[in-house]
Parts: C-alpha cells; sequence; structure tokens
C-alpha cells in the first residue's frame, strides 16, 4: 500500500509541481517503506525513493513497480540525483516540508536544488488526519497487541513491584505479542506519581492502597497504539472511587459525543464538563485525546482549542484524567475511529476499576 496518488492530487490542486518529502513518517506514509536518511520526490507524473546501500536491496524487493529507486553514497550526492529528476522534469514548483525541515536544512535544500521550496507541510497533516480501511485494520492489530501486554502485565503486579519493572514488563510484553517497538516510552507510575500525567518510571515501589497508572502502546506495521489504565492494588478508598467513576464517566461522554462532523472542542467539552461539575475541573489540564497513526501525536486533536470539523476516519485517543497533586491521578484511555454516524471503539479492554 502506498499513498503516491493520493500526494499528486493534492500537489496538483496545490499548484505544485513536484514535492520532496524528507519526513521519515511522511516517506513511510508515501512509500509504505520504512528507512532513514534519503528522500521521496512525487512529481505529476512520477515517484522516486532515494536511499543508500544499507536499504537498496530491501526497497527492491517492497516497493511497488510504480516507485523508481535511485541509490546515492559512494560518490553520488543525494541532492544531486534529486536536482537531476527534477530538472528532467522541469520541476519549477517545489514543495517541501516547512513543518518538519529545520530553516538551516530548508535553506540548504533550496541552494542545492536550484529552487525555492514552497510551504505544503499542510498536504500530508491533511491527508494524514483520515485513516483508510488499511491503516485503520493495522492500528486495531497494534491495540489488539497492547491489550494482550496488559493482560500480562496486570497478573504480575503486586506489592514490592517498582514502576521500573512494570515499564521494563510493558516493553518486553509489547515486543513479544508482535510489537515492533514502542510508540512511545511507556508510563508507569503509582501512589503519588500517579498526580503526573507524564510521569517518568521511577524505582518507587508499589505498596497498598496506591493507584498505578499505565500508558502505553506498540507499533505494528508502522502504525501506533495507545491506551492507558488505572488499577488500585489492595483496595480502594472511598474518594478514589469517585475519582475512578468520575473520569470513566467523562470518557464516555466524550466518546458518546465523538464523530466527523463535530470539532475536537465539542467532544472534549462532553468530557470535561463531566469532570467540572463534579468538582475536579481545575485537575483536569490536558485535552480530551489526540489523533495517531504513523506517529502517536498527530493532527487534529480533540482539545478545546481545536475547532476545525473531524474529518471521517480520524482516529483519536479518549483519556481524560483527573491528577490530584501530591495525592493520585485517574487516566482511563481508549482509541476510537471517527465516522459520519459517531465512532468505532478499536480498544476492548475493562475499564471498570480493577483491584488487583
Amino acid at each position: 500500500m502506498n499513498n503516491i496518488q493520493s500526494i499528486r492530487d493534492s500537489l496538483i490542486a496545490s499548484g505544485l509541481d513536484a514535492v520532496l518529502i524528507t519526513d521519515e513518517k511522511n516517506q513511510r506514509y508515501a512509500t509504505s517503506f520504512d528507512f532513514t536518511d534519503g528522500a521521496v520526490v512525487v512529481t505529476r507524473k512520477s515517484a522516486f525513493l532515494f536511499t543508500d546501500s544499507r536499504y537498496i536491496e530491501a526497497a527492491e524487493k517492497t516497493v511497488d513497480g510504480d516507485i523508481s529507486l535511485r541509490l546515492f553514497g559512494a560518490g553520488k550526492k543525494l541532492t544531486e540525483l534529486i536536482k537531476a529528476e527534477l530538472d528532467s522534469e522541469c520541476v519549477e514548483c517545489l514543495g517541501g516540508e516547512d513543518g518538519k525541515l529545520s530553516h538551516s536544512a530548508y535553506l540548504s535544500y533550496e541552494k542545492l536544488l536550484g529552487r525555492q521550496l514552497i510551504p505544503c507541510q499542510s498536504i500530508f497533516s491533511s491527508l494524514r488526519a483520515s485513516k483508510n480501511a488499511q491503516e485503520q485494520e493495522y492500528m486495531r492489530k497494534a491495540q489488539q497487541i497492547a491489550e494482550l501486554a496488559l493482560e500480562d502485565v496486570l497478573a504480575i503486579i503486586k506489592p514490592g513491584i517498582t514502576e521500573r519493572d512494570i515499564a521494563a514488563e510493558i516493553t518486553y510484553r509489547l515486543l513479544k505479542h508482535g510489537g515492533e517497538g514502542n510508540s512511545f516510552d511507556p508510563i508507569a507510575v503509582t501512589g503519588k506519581n500517579s498526580s503526573m500525567p507524564h510521569g517518568v518510571p521511577s524505582d518507587a515501589p508499589v505498596k497498598n492502597g496506591d493507584f498505578v497508572t499505565m500508558d502505553f502502546g506498540c507499533i505494528k506495521n508502522g502504525y501506533c497504539s495507545d491506551m492507558t489504565r488505572t488499577v488500585a492494588v489492595g483496595y480502594a478508598s472511598d474518594e478514589m472511587k469517585n475519582v475512578y467513576d468520575t473520569v470513566l464517566r467523562a470518557q464516555l461522554a466524550g466518546i458518546k459525543a465523538a464523530r466527523a462532523g463535530v470539532t475536537g472542542a465539542e467532544i472534549d467539552a462532553a468530557a470535561r464538563n463531566i469532570i467540572t461539575d463534579a468538582g475536579y475541573g481545575d485537575y483536569f489540564g490536558h485535552s480530551f485525546g489526540h489523533s495517531l497513526g504513523l506517529d502517536i501525536h498527530e493532527s487534529p486533536s480533540a482539545s478545546p482549542m481545536s475547532n476545525t470539523p473531524m474529518p471521517v476516519g480520524a482516529v483519536i485517543s479518549a483519556e481524560p484524567g483527573i491528577y490530584i497533586p501530591d495525592k493520585f491521578g485517574v487516566r482511563i484511555e481508549d482509541v476510537i475511529i471517527l465516522n459520519e454516524h459517531g465512532c468505532e471503539n478499536i480498544t476492548h479492554a475493562d475499564k471498570s476499576l480493577i483491584i488487583l
């Protein structure tokens, strides 16, 4: 599966003759091939993947025939090869990823290619905002792997195990069940540390009466999964149960409001109102969710400032939370796919309060 034609349609609609793709995730989106230190160029009639000797054999075996391969290295400079193809097709209006290239790299490409780069990051942001059926299936598989890892890890959480141990087990189980790597460094925090939404796992041990929050995901076929579960160990106080119930009700309200055509702000508000009405509004500081795909954070987001209607096929996280400093925190996260009538929740792990 490659997305060359979709990119070509977009660059034509934007008045561009070609686009230079240097971001690794955009390159994978274009070609379905994962490599580093090269480039992809899509023109109105051709597509080229420029790579070196480390990847050329794999590229020859996997890249679709409608993408021409070019080998650089051993005296052949990448930019010289790119320029030769641009010259051969008389490319004048060349798009560049203004949101991915550093300022110095942007200027360097302009100088070496002999052309001004026209900002076109929006092409990729727009195309990648809506996942097609194949991408959605990759993400379902990644979610399934994450849930298998969760089952394994829940069985070993007990007083005395450390946050770092839990995070290490999550990584191991994700790989064992078929993940290609972590979507991001796993978060595993317990007790007072759970009040930090992005707390870093430490040597702090789990104790009876603690919440344990685990936020993690894996990569499968290049696409990310993401989930969070908060569990209690030994017992949960009435306050802990109340906070957990509030977060769950907020998440369900946000999921119910989520569909293509509504804004991210509307989805966020449906969840945020539940938390605010319960008196915990000051303890929910992040957005309801974010898009994910080849990257763990993509556009659009379900945040209070997102006023753009969600497209069909958007894949977003649903992750409200309440974080009470020096006490505890709760977050529950699923991943949902938006359609015209609502959404499909592709996370199936139990969300009732689990007390281990």
